[in-house]
């Protein structure tokens, strides 16, 4: 009995020190903290987030179309060379009653889609092959960034020589826009990759192969999702790139297309509604694909900002 109750008192004795002890009291809080943030996030209706992105971006755009109009109001300039809002809508209006917008954005989003895809599918192998070899990295790299640094544009009057007025062109040009953004995103993801993690890879018998698409293109994904999405901006801007300057053929008629008869009809409306159409496809892919996949990608990881992301 003496024996059980001392080795009582020492339990007893050794909880009481663990409950004095501060860094296990500062340790529970910051759990409980965690716990509460957590829950508090999960509480908080989905519709409330979304409002919460959406509406800032919403008022802006609302205040600068105001401050348009009212300027038209205050300063009365030629409708030819400043015409207001009001206007634009409705030259874009017309375009949709003919058809020709329709057929302008179904056009461009069917090229600009297919030839990112292209991209994507061409543009990822290549960059795990320079990450694995690095003399081929050595030797290709700066090429691929010259590529890169190259205006699209200046592909356009070869791709004509080459392929003609055909949707050929038009695809040759997004390739050649973004590839080597996607490439290098991709290598830029690579080199922040641990090297832990490609000796836990050969370490488990993995192949090359299956050492870079199963290990190190996971772990890379933050860098080449960033690398998409650049990809995607070069594949949109070389899309319109190539539907202004080359015209006619077997061409389909894009919105670059629309953008250049507008400017051939001296439409400066429609000029303005046919860029302002272009922008919002760009913020609208933004928001609707990368933006949410990079902040579930960082949410993943445990790199999400809150309410910031």
């Amino acid at each position: 009995m003496p024996a059980e109750q001392s080795t009582a008192a020492r339990s007893a004795g050794e909880r009481g020190r663990r409950s004095a002890d501060p860094k296990g009291d500062v340790d529970a809080l910051a759990a409980g903290l965690d716990r509460l943030q957590s829950d508090d996030a999960l509480r908080t209706p989905a519709w409330r987030g979304v409002l919460a992105k959406a509406l800032p971006p919403v008022v802006l755009l609302v205040a600068l179309l105001a401050a348009w109009q009212l300027y038209v109001v205050i300063a009365q300039p030629r409708p030819d060379i400043s015409p207001g809002p009001l206007r634009v809508l409705g030259a874009l209006g017309d375009a949709w009653g003919q058809g020709r917008l329709q057929e302008a954005l179904l056009t461009s989003l069917e090229r600009g889609i297919i030839g990112f895809v292209i991209a994507i599918v061409v543009g990822t192998p290549l960059g795990l092959l320079l990450a694995e070899w690095r003399w081929l990295r050595r030797a290709a790299g700066p090429l691929i960034s010259g590529l890169q640094v190259l205006p699209s544009v200046a592909w356009v009057p070869a791709a004509i020589i080459w392929f003609g007025l055909s949707d050929a062109t038009v695809y040759f040009v997004i390739l050649m826009g973004a590839i080597p953004s996607i490439i290098n995103g991709l290598l830029s993801g690579i080199d922040q990759v641990p090297p832990q993690l490609r000796r836990a890879g050969v370490v488990l018998g993995a192949s090359r192969w299956q050492l870079a698409s199963a290990v190190v293109l996971p772990a890379a994904l933050p860098g080449y999702v960033a690398g998409l999405k650049q990809g995607w901006a070069f594949s949109w801007r070389s899309l319109m790139a190539a539907e202004i300057i080359a015209v006619g053929g077997s061409i389909g008629f894009g919105l670059g297309s629309m953008l250049q008869q507008s400017r051939e009809l001296a439409d400066l409306a429609g000029v303005l509604g046919t860029i302002l159409l272009i922008l919002a496809i760009g913020v609208l892919i933004e928001l609707l694909v990368f933006g949410p996949l990079e902040r579930r990608l960082l949410r993943g990881r445990g790199l999400a900002q809150g309410d910031g992301r």
